[in-house]
C-alpha cells in the first residue's frame, strides 16, 4: 500500500474560516461530530445486542457534547448511568484471568470497523449541510 501526502490542508482551513468564520466552522464541525458519534452509537447497540441480559450495558451508553482536548474537537462515547455498567465495560471488551473469552470480547473494536465508513459519510454530509 502507498502514502499519499496530503498538502495545503492548513490553508484550506485558514480560507475556510476566513470565508464563513471561526465561529461558524466550529458549529458545523461539532453538528458533524455529533451526526458520527450518532451513526457510531447505532452500531455499538447493535454489537450489544448479541449478549444482551437485562439490557443495561446499551441503555447506559452516552455521548458528551463536542469538547475541545489537545487542540482537537472531540465527542466522547461512554456509559454513564444508575447501573454503574462503566465499571464492566472493559471486562467485556477485554476478557478476564478467569473469563478470557466473554460473550461480548471485541464488541467495541467490531463496532468502529463497522462504523468507520458511516461514520465518515455522516461526517461529509453535515459539513456538506453546514457549508
Amino acid at each position: 500500500m502507498s502514502n499519499v501526502e496530503v498538502t495545503g490542508l492548513k490553508q484550506l482551513e485558514a480560507e475556510l474560516e476566513r470565508r464563513y468564520g471561526k465561529a461558524k466552522m466550529q458549529q458545523v464541525s461539532d453538528k458533524a461530530l455529533s451526526d458520527g458519534a450518532d451513526v457510531f452509537i447505532k452500531e455499538l447497540k447493535s454489537q450489544f445486542e448479541s449478549f444482551k441480559d437485562t439490557g443495561a450495558s446499551i441503555d447506559e451508553i452516552t455521548k458528551s457534547k463536542p469538547l475541545t482536548i489537545a487542540g482537537a474537537r472531540t465527542v466522547k462515547i461512554h456509559w454513564k448511568g444508575d447501573k454503574g455498567r462503566y465499571r464492566i465495560i472493559h471486562l467485556n471488551e477485554f476478557g478476564t484471568v478467569k473469563n478470557p473469552n466473554p460473550k461480548g470480547k471485541g464488541a467495541i473494536a467490531r463496532a468502529m470497523r463497522s462504523a468507520e465508513s458511516a461514520y465518515r459519510d455522516a461526517i461529509k454530509q453535515a459539513i456538506k449541510e453546514g457549508i
